[in-house]
């Protein structure tokens, strides 16, 4: 059976038609999505309030629930702190693409060259 598309499906396959990227970014987006979930689920087994994590944070309340909530875009320090806050710290790894071919360099291209 079919699902039925909603609003955001068309969202998605118009963006993706115009913007080869765009499925990329997307997944980005809900890994950073589901690691916020992760530290708000870790927050809560921990008996944590919201207020005492953002103050641990040096941040408020109500910015701790946007996070929670997915309405903010948080840069990578805001997490590590959030993490920390929560008894945790971040392990960040660089992930080769899938395609080899998009990462070799250009035969046409030449190393720059440093100036003396």
């Amino acid at each position: 059976m079919d699902e039925e598309k909603d609003f955001l499906d068309e969202i998605i396959e118009e963006s993706s038609r115009e913007w080869a990227d765009f499925p990329d970014m997307v997944e980005a987006a809900y890994q950073r999505r589901r690691l916020l979930r992760t530290l708000g689920e870790i927050r809560r087994r921990r008996r944590m309030s919201q207020t005492a994590v953002a103050a641990k944070m040096a941040t408020s309340q109500s910015q701790l629930g946007r996070l929670e909530a997915g309405e903010a875009d948080p840069r990578l320090s805001t997490i590590e702190r959030y993490a920390a806050a929560v008894g945790h710290r971040i392990e960040w790894h660089l992930v080769p693409e899938v395609s080899m071919e998009s990462t070799r360099p250009s035969r046409t291209a030449r190393p720059s060259r440093k100036a003396s």
